[in-house]
């Protein structure tokens, strides 16, 4: 199993690139010391995988390194054509529509995370009981998006809620500021993708390696 999937094993938090559309980006990401790679299967996104055309190289990626689908309120048979071959460790499910599949979802044998937007004001409801998967993604909000948005949240709402699931920080994460965010909320795991990207879809290699890079200073200063 990946080392992203297997619990934490450090003091530094493992990260996530995700929307990851080509497999230049997959590979200097791998290269710059990603632990996991995230691909959007959702049509709607400006990040859309066709994976009809990226099997082959998603396949190919060296094992340790955890592939996550990403979607957007699958049906079942969605879900099963995106498992076929065996190509994805994981899923990372965003939305709402697909919480009362939750069960069947993790009954496909494979990890979910669930991505979970949090509003500035707080105000709604973190009840995970009903959850019986992964990890809890918390994600910037933005009306009319399902997330890769790059707004970021008052982190320290995140002590209100009582997780008992690993906690992955996302949601305007940048190498500038991930330190920060890192001190604040002791992710199991950071995730990131506009801030480090040159266009919609489109990785800066130079901006990936100083957002991993100050990921793991961090757990060497602290």
């Amino acid at each position: 199993m990946p080392r992203f999937l297997s619990g934490r094993t450090g003091s530094s938090p493992y990260v996530k690139i995700c929307g990851v559309t080509n497999p230049e980006d997959a590979f200097a990401a791998i290269e710059c010391g990603a632990d996991a790679l995230g691909f959007n299967l959702f049509p709607g996104s400006k990040r859309f995988l066709r994976l009809e055309s990226a099997r082959h190289w998603i396949a190919a990626l060296p094992a340790q390194i955890a592939r996550v689908a990403v979607g957007v309120n699958p049906e079942l048979p969605e879900v099963e054509g995106w498992l076929a071959g065996d190509i994805f460790h994981a899923l990372q499910l965003h939305g709402q529509n697909w919480y009362p599949l939750a069960t069947r979802l993790v009954a496909m044998g494979k990890p979910v995370i669930a991505a979970m937007q949090v509003r500035d004001d707080a105000r709604q409801p973190f009840d995970m009981e009903w959850f019986p998967g992964f990890a809890v993604m918390f994600d910037g909000y933005r009306e009319g998006d399902f997330g890769g948005t790059g707004e970021t949240f008052p982190w320290a709402l995140l002590s209100r809620f009582k997780i008992d699931k690993p906690l992955i920080l996302a949601g305007g994460l940048r190498p500038e500021n991930v330190q920060a965010a890192i001190r604040m909320t002791s992710p199991y795991a950071v995730d990131v993708a506009t801030g480090v990207e040159s266009g919609p879809g489109k990785k800066d290699h130079a901006k990936m390696g100083d957002f991993i890079a100050a990921v793991r200073q961090n757990a060497e200063k602290f």
